[in-house]
């Protein structure tokens, strides 16, 4: 189990953009960094991810001793992590989606961002970058968000902190396949109807459940297609 050294900031442009920092130039597994404000957050697919004061803004690292092609498995990880944090800490249940949201009545309350780098065919590092919207929700086009400000619910950093690192500490070391069942296990239904956003193309079908590698797959007419990135929109069960 990673023992955190948790380092706390005012404010900082991107606590994932100082966690790669610092693992380029030789820091080891453990290193958390937390912003109580963060000016040039990243989302994913190139978004920028805006950080109101009294979000969460939290990022890790780690070296992981697992091949390269499980990197896109430690969203899922971190879907799972976030998600045990906040049912700890409030009366609410939270979905997940994939491969990086964390909603709250089918609205986004979290996002998971993953920057990983081989060394070969295995992880050299991956920094796991995650916002919870606490106080406040920002407006992303075409879709839903909602903070837990906005259903009553005072929640402090530090606190959301501890809990998330202590989760993530808890689920690091899982196998592929216990992540996979924990995920699942919060997420959409098999069957639900959704539209995949890859590049220019949009795929359309049901959900077929995850890849061993945690990929998505997608039922479309008699074919059940393995998607590893895109962005998902959900339909009716």
């Amino acid at each position: 189990m990673t023992f955190w050294r948790l380092e706390v900031f005012e404010e900082l442009a991107s606590t994932s953009t100082l966690c790669a920092e610092r693992a380029r130039a030789g820091e080891t597994a453990g290193l958390a960094v937390l912003a109580l404000r963060q000016s040039a957050g990243r989302g994913s697919r190139g978004r920028a991810w805006q950080a109101p004061a009294g979000n969460l803004n939290l990022s890790v690292l780690l070296r992981p001793q697992r091949p390269a092609a499980e990197a896109g498995m430690f969203a899922l990880l971190a879907g799972v992590a976030v998600a045990e944090a906040l049912e700890t800490l409030t009366p609410l249940t939270v979905t997940l989606k994939w491969p990086n949201d964390v909603l709250l009545d089918q609205a986004k309350l979290a996002g998971i961002l993953i920057d990983a780098v081989p060394s070969g065919t295995w992880l050299d590092w991956l920094v796991i970058g995650i916002g919870i919207n606490l106080r406040e929700a920002p407006k992303i086009e075409g879709r839903r968000t909602t903070a837990l400000g906005e259903h009553g619910i005072e929640q402090n950093p530090h606190m959301m902190a501890n809990a998330v690192l202590e989760r993530l500490a808890h689920w690091q070391d899982a196998s592929a396949e216990a992540i996979r069942e924990s995920w699942l296990s919060r997420a959409h239904v098999i069957g639900t109807k959704i539209e995949i956003q890859t590049g220019a193309k949009l795929l359309q079908g049901s959900f077929a459940g995850l890849s061993p590698a945690g990929e998505l797959l997608l039922q479309s007419e008699n074919r059940i297609e393995a998607i590893s990135t895109g962005e998902v929109l959900l339909g009716p069960s």
